[in-house]
């Protein structure tokens, strides 16, 4: 069973990628693949952070804060 994935989970998974991608022992298929990778990352992310601006603002709206 897939673990589901968190914004923090996601988050740690660009970082792993972008040190992957410094360290220059990338090969060019991989590096393909990475960046595929880092863009459904980065892509979840934003879309994660909506989500949460979105929640924030309708519990701010009802005045619970």
């Amino acid at each position: 069973m897939a673990k589901k994935m968190t914004y923090d989970s996601a988050y740690q998974e660009l970082n792993k990628i972008l040190e992957e991608l410094q360290s220059e022992n990338t090969g060019l298929e991989d590096l393909s693949n990475k960046l595929k990778r880092a863009i459904e990352l980065a892509e979840f992310c934003k879309t994660r952070l909506r989500s949460i601006e979105e929640d924030i603002e309708k519990i701010s709206n009802t005045g619970d804060i």
